[in-house]
C-alpha cells in the first residue's frame, strides 16, 4: 500500500507535495530522505502509526504447520448449533460413532448445563464436546461403560506410511469428577468410506472393535481440579497410508459412577518437521518461572509482544514475561526471516460457584472466616497450579423446621419415618436429621387403610350382592385385581369384579378361593388371599 501511495504522490506538483509532507509528518522536508521502519526497536520510525511487525514494511513469512485435518479449530460452520449432537454444523467434520459428539459455538449452543466448558476457548469460538461413558438417570442409575463418542474427518491429504507426524490438540476439562484423567486416542483408516463406523450400535465402542481401523497413538491427559484446558501431543508413524481419522476416548470400558465429559479444540496434524519452530511453554502459565522458548538452531532470534519488539530479547528463551498478549518470535538465517505462529498468553483465572447449606448455630469456613449467616460471598484462592481461583459461595442457613406428615398403613404393617418405625394409628412426634445434618421436628398423623372383601355373594341378578369385588374408599383404592379358583385349583375368573360366571355360565354354588392384589394411594401393591362362598 505504501508503494502505491508514493507512486501516486510522484504525480503531484512538488511545491504542494512538500507542503503536504510537512503538514502530515512534521519531520520531512523537500529533498529529505524518507525514514524506513526498523523492525525490532519498538519505535514508529517512518511515522505511519505502525510499529515493527504491525508495519507492512516488516513482512516475514509465517511458520505455521498446515494441519492435514480440515477446519482444525471448528471455526468454519454451516449453521449455529442449538442443541446436542450437531457436529454436522462444523464443516469438514463427521459424526464418527453412533453415540454423538456435540458442537459448541459462541454463536449458539454452549453445551449441556451440567458440563460448562472452560473459558476462553484455546482458538476461536468453536469446540467439540464428547463423553467417555455415561450414566442414565432414573430411580436406579444405569452406567453405560461402553458409551464412547468420537469425532472424525477425512484428511486433506493422506498420512504416508513410514513418515513421522505430530498431532497437537487442546483438551478441556469440567472438573475432577466429571472430567477425570483420560487417555486420548487417535485412530486411522485407509478409506474415508469407513466413516462413520459401528452402524447404529451405541454400544459398539472404539473404532478398532470392528475391521478397517487401527490405533495410531494415545496419550494420557489430566485436567487436575478441572475447569481448564490442557495442551497435548501424539507422535504418529503409520504403517499404512491413512485417509481418515477419528479422535476420542480409549477402547477400555469406563468405571465412572457419573457421566464424564471432555472438550476438544485446535487439532493440528502435520509432518513432524513442521513443528520445529513453534513457540513452546516452559511451565504452567501460572507458575512464577513460566516463560516461552523456541528451537532455533543456526538462526538469530527476536521476540515480540503484540507485534512490537522486546528490547534485548534475542535468546531462544524469553528472560521474562511482559504480561498478557500475543507473543511472536522472528527467526533469521541465511535463507531470510520467518515469523513463528503467535502464542496468546493469558494467565487463566478460574471461576467457581459453590452452594452450601448449614444448620442453625453451625459455621462454614471460607477465606479465613467462619460464616454464620445466609448470603453470597466471594474470595480469591490459589489453585493447584497457583492460578487465581475466584470462588463465589451461596450459603444458606437452615432454621429448625416443624412439619406434618400424613400417612396410612394396613393393620399389622409398620410405617418408617427416618430410623423410627410406627405400627399404631394416631399422632406421633419425631425428631429427624435432614440431608444437611440439621434437626427437623415432624408430626406424623398415622391412620389405617380400610378395605372390605366379602366372604359370600349371591349372583342371582336380584340387584343385591350380585358381584364379588374388593370394596373400599375410592379415594384410597387406586385399583384391584382378582383371581378366582375352584376347589380343584382351576382358574375360573381374572379381573376386577366377578359376576359368578365361568365362560358365560353361572358357576355351581360352593366355596371358591381368591387372590386379590390391591394398590392403595401410596402406590404399593399388596396381596390378599381368602375364600368366598357363592350362594343362590
Amino acid at each position: 500500500m505504501k508503494t502505491n501511495t508514493l507512486l501516486w504522490l510522484a504525480h503531484i506538483p512538488i511545491i504542494w507535495l512538500g507542503g503536504w509532507l510537512g503538514w502530515a509528518g512534521g519531520y520531512a522536508s523537500p529533498g529529505a530522505p524518507r525514514m524506513e521502519e526498523v523492525c525490532d526497536n519498538g519505535i514508529d520510525d517512518d511515522g505511519d502509526g505502525l510499529i515493527d511487525l504491525n508495519d507492512p514494511d516488516c513482512v516475514c513469512p509465517p511458520i505455521v504447520p498446515a494441519s492435514l485435518i480440515p477446519n482444525p479449530s471448528f471455526e468454519d460452520r454451516s449453521c449455529c448449533p442449538i442443541d446436542r449432537a450437531e457436529l454436522n454444523c462444523a464443516m469438514g467434520w463427521i459424526q464418527a460413532s453412533a453415540p454423538t459428539t456435540d458442537y459448541l459455538h459462541r454463536c449458539g449452543w454452549m453445551g449441556p448445563n451440567e458440563f460448562p466448558p472452560p473459558l476462553p476457548f484455546p482458538d476461536g469460538e468453536g469446540i467439540v464436546g464428547l463423553r467417555d461413558g455415561r450414566v442414565r438417570n432414573g430411580q436406579t442409575p444405569m452406567p453405560e461403560t461402553n458409551w464412547k463418542e468420537y469425532a472424525g474427518a477425512c484428511l486433506l491429504s493422506p498420512l504416508v506410511a513410514g513418515n513421522t507426524y505430530r498431532f497437537e490438540f487442546d483438551v478441556g476439562f469440567v472438573d475432577a469428577q466429571r472430567s477425570p484423567p483420560i487417555r486420548i486416542t487417535f485412530f486411522g483408516t485407509r478409506n474415508c468410506a469407513y466413516l462413520p463406523f459401528g452402524g447404529s450400535n451405541e454400544a459398539f465402542g472404539c473404532p478398532t472393535n470392528g475391521p478397517n481401523w487401527i490405533e495410531l497413538g494415545s496419550t494420557l491427559v489430566s485436567g487436575g481440579s478441572g475447569n481448564t484446558w490442557q495442551h497435548a501431543a501424539i507422535e504418529v508413524r503409520p504403517t499404512v497410508d491413512i485417509a481418515a481419522i477419528a479422535i476420542g476416548p480409549p477402547c477400555q470400558a469406563t468405571s465412572s459412577s457419573v457421566s464424564t465429559y471432555y472438550f476438544f479444540d485446535n487439532l493440528v496434524l502435520a509432518d513432524f518437521a513442521a513443528f520445529g519452530f513453534l513457540i513452546q511453554e516452559t511451565a504452567h502459565p501460572c507458575d512464577p518461572d513460566f516463560s516461552l522458548q523456541v528451537q532455533a538452531p543456526g538462526a538469530t532470534v527476536q521476540w515480540y509482544k503484540d507485534g512490537i519488539g522486546l528490547a534485548g530479547e534475542t535468546a531462544p528463551r524469553l528472560s521474562r514475561m511482559y504480561g498478557n498478549g500475543a507473543y511472536q518470535v522472528r527467526l533469521t538465517d541465511a535463507t531470510g526471516c520467518r515469523i513463528a505462529q503467535a502464542y496468546l498468553h493469558e494467565v487463566p483465572t478460574l471461576r467457581t460457584s459453590v452452594r452450601e447449606t448449614i444448620c442453625q448455630d453451625a459455621t462454614y469456613p471460607f477465606g479465613g472466616s467462619q460464616l454464620r449467616t445466609s448470603g453470597t460471598y466471594t474470595d480469591t484462592l490459589k489453585s493447584v497450579n497457583q492460578c487465581d481461583s475466584i470462588v463465589t459461595l451461596e450459603l444458606k442457613v437452615v432454621d429448625p423446621m416443624a412439619d406434618t406428615v400424613s400417612a396410612r398403613i394396613f393393620e399389622g404393617e409398620t410405617y418408617a419415618l427416618g430410623t423410627n418405625r410406627y405400627r399404631s394409628a394416631g399422632a406421633h412426634w419425631a425428631t429427624l436429621t435432614s440431608s444437611q445434618g440439621c434437626d427437623s421436628l415432624v408430626l406424623l398423623l398415622l391412620d389405617y387403610y380400610r378395605i372390605y372383601i366379602p366372604n359370600a355373594f349371591s349372583p342371582n341378578q336380584d340387584g343385591v350382592n350380585d358381584h364379588f369385588e374388593v370394596q373400599g374408599d375410592k379415594s384410597l383404592l387406586q385399583r384391584s385385581h382378582l383371581s378366582i379358583y375352584d376347589r380343584w385349583g382351576g382358574q375360573v375368573y381374572t379381573g376386577e369384579r366377578w359376576d359368578g360366571r365361568y365362560r358365560g355360565e353361572p358357576v355351581q354354588p360352593g366355596i371358591y378361593t381368591y387372590m386379590a392384589q390391591v394398590v392403595m394411594d401410596d402406590g404399593v401393591a399388596r396381596q390378599f388371599a381368602g375364600s368366598v362362598t357363592v350362594v343362590k
